[in-house]
């Protein structure tokens, strides 16, 4: 078995040596070997083939730059699309993973320099929403793919036909509150205890259904006493007054125990539709982070635009200086009582509204909803985070 045998001692070892990443500095692109000290860089340097193959790209450099660009560019992005999809996410965490591939294509053949010329370009492409934050570049993939579109524009017209369900079911539920309400201001029959005028007139009780009474019954009657006439009639009046009521109240706790049930269900279902951004234009927050210095901490802002859901620019209110930053480093602003809000997450999201009440203790508040199809409903128990003060 000779030296340079594929199953020899030194190609093992040497296999075992290539096994995995190695540097940067010591690959060369153009012959697509990965050499492991700067010895063997130099001899690979020196070596025919290696030549040969810089003849080739001295003729026309531009070619050779423009494939691996190009290739860099579709593996990177084949990578995102089907590792991450169409989420938001460092750019560095794609990259490192792209790296870990052995064969992959390195940037230093590329046009571009560093991982943020790639980023910006990306942006500017059309390729991907990239946006800058404190923590660096953040990426988020476009797909364009046909089926794709098809697949998000009957989401979207799903979405939109469960809204205008919601708002019929409002409708619905606002014209049984209306009617009920209408049936409770009705007249009310009156009921009146019975008394006699006359202590010597007789007290005659019809039990047949005609008009006339029988002799029988005037005889019973009028050998009645007068302690039996006012048992005998306070017994019916008791009867008359408390059964009817009684009956009503039933009836109308029946009725508004379902109404009750009805709201409820629909408290419920909007208070499970939550999301995780918030911000919205035209709305006053608060700075919190330090990492911009003590100058724009704990200043209040108006949010000016926001991007790709939790990106917004801000403009400071002392100051005028316009900021672009994460949700995450601001945090709502809740006004005093009879001031106008934004209703920012929830069911009631997007509707304007006027602050009431606070609870400190519970750290929520009670508004007043004043727009959408359920203008004039009052939601207490919000969340701080949920409401925030308009500009």
């Amino acid at each position: 078995m000779g030296k340079t045998d594929f199953l020899s001692p030194k190609a093992i070892a040497n296999r075992i040596k290539s096994k995995g990443l190695q540097k940067l500095r010591w690959y060369c692109q153009m012959c697509q070997k990965q050499c492991r000290d700067e010895n063997g860089f130099k001899c690979h340097c020196m070596s025919e083939s290696h030549q040969r193959q810089l003849l080739l790209a001295s003729e026309d450099p531009q070619q050779f730059m423009d494939y691996f660009s190009e290739e860099f560019r579709n593996d990177f992005l084949e990578l995102l699309r089907r590792r991450f999809g169409t989420k938001r996410v460092h750019n560095n965490i794609v990259y490192n993973e792209y790296i870990s591939h052995r064969e992959h294509i390195h940037m230093n053949a590329t046009q571009w320099e560093t991982l943020t010329d790639f980023t910006k370009w990306l942006g500017r492409e059309g390729f991907c929403k990239v946006d800058e934050t404190p923590k660096g570049w953040y990426i988020q993939y476009i797909d364009r793919d046909p089926e794709t579109i098809r697949r998000q524009q009957e989401q979207e017209k799903k979405k939109k036909q469960d809204l205008d369900d919601e708002e019929k079911t409002a409708r619905f539920i606002e014209e049984q509150v209306r009617r009920g309400l209408e049936g409770k201001e009705q007249g009310e029959p009156v009921y009146t205890e019975l008394n006699r005028e006359n202590e010597e007139e007789k007290v005659v009780f019809n039990l047949c259904k005609g008009a006339s009474t029988s002799t029988a019954s005037h005889s019973k009657a009028s050998a009645l006493g007068s302690s039996a006439l006012k048992e005998a009639g306070a017994a019916p009046t008791v009867k008359r007054k408390e059964m009817p009521q009684n009956s009503e109240k039933e009836k109308r706790k029946k009725k508004k125990t379902a109404l009750d049930e009805i709201m409820e269900f629909e408290e419920e279902k909007k208070k499970s539709s939550r999301t995780d951004h918030w911000l919205q234009p035209e709305i006053v927050v608060k700075i919190i982070t330090k990492k911009l210095g003590e100058k724009y901490h704990k200043k209040k802002a108006v949010v000016k635009e926001v991007i790709d859901k939790y990106t917004a620019v801000v403009k400071v209110i002392d100051s005028g200086d316009k900021l672009k930053l994460d949700q995450t480093h601001l945090e709502t602003v809740i006004p005093a009582p009879g001031k106008k809000v934004l209703v920012l997450n929830g069911g009631y999201r997007g509707n304007e509204a006027t602050l009431e009440s606070i609870h400190e203790k519970k750290f929520s508040a009670t508004i007043l909803i004043e727009t959408g199809p359920l203008k004039g409903r009052k939601v207490e128990g919000i969340p701080y985070e949920d409401i925030s003060k308009l500009a």
